[in-house]
């Protein structure tokens, strides 16, 4: 009859035990709350930089897909002018913010009397300059979601750790070992490790993407330099015949 009354003591115990999420933040200690609020902090971070990221790439690509024929239109005809205007227009394109920078120094060097060596040079350097800066702005946040996808699951450790500390603890205090002396600790135990896991892989998944559209974009960048100072050599070596 102890035997029985003991069962079903256990039964309803495991009954009153609710593992919903309310239940089990409500079973939460301080530790492990704070735990649960940074990480959902982390992941609102990432969210905001994975939105602000895709948006700006797309953005570059499709009007870097419209400048590149507009401008090396205007630079056939040799209208170096005309060349900087559309550049201008295409403020969200990466190859339109190196490009622009390069013409504007060939042009403002064009019309004084430097040794035309010197005016490409000038050039290469005003390219170089605008492609680190654009390299920087592409990278914007990338690194915080690095840091985020590595550090997450050991913030979730932390919780997890917390949460077998007082799952111990409930075993102490209620000198049992049944379920409800340890229900509190499990719960933060699972969400703590639930929760690094779900902001972390993400978070590494976006930044690797991200990572490889930075890359296309720098050798994108590195070719339209390229050409640039072909093209400028090109046509300061046609001034100097003429």
């Amino acid at each position: 009859m102890f035997a029985q009354m003991s069962v079903w003591g256990l039964i309803l115990l495991q009954q009153e035990v609710a593992f919903d999420l309310v239940s089990m933040w409500n079973q939460m200690g301080l530790a492990a709350r704070a735990v649960v609020v940074i990480m959902f902090l982390m992941s609102a971070w990432s969210i905001g930089v994975m939105i602000d990221r895709y948006i700006a790439f797309n953005a570059a690509r499709k009007q870097s897909r419209q400048y590149a024929p507009a401008v090396a239109g205007a630079l056939r005809e040799g209208k170096l002018e005309e060349a900087i205007k559309v550049s201008e227009r295409y403020k969200k394109s990466h190859l339109a913010k190196v490009v622009a920078a390069g013409l504007q120094e060939f042009s403002a060097h064009q019309m004084s009397s430097e040794i035309p060596g010197e005016t490409i040079e000038s050039s290469k350097r005003a390219l170089e300059r605008a492609q680190a800066i654009t390299h920087a702005e592409l990278n914007r946040g990338l690194s915080g979601l690095a840091t985020i996808g590595s550090t997450a699951p050991f913030v979730g450790l932390f919780g997890t750790v917390v949460g077998i500390i007082n799952a111990f603890e409930g075993i102490s205090t209620e000198k049992s070992t049944g379920l409800g002396a340890v229900a509190g600790g499990i719960s933060e135990a699972l969400v703590a490790t639930a929760i690094g896991l779900f902001v972390a892989i993400p978070a590494v998944w976006m930044f690797n993407y991200f990572n490889s559209k930075v890359e296309a974009f720098d050798v994108e960048m590195d070719n339209s330099s390229s050409e640039l100072i072909d093209y400028f050599l090109k046509k300061t070596q046609k001034m100097a015949a003429h």
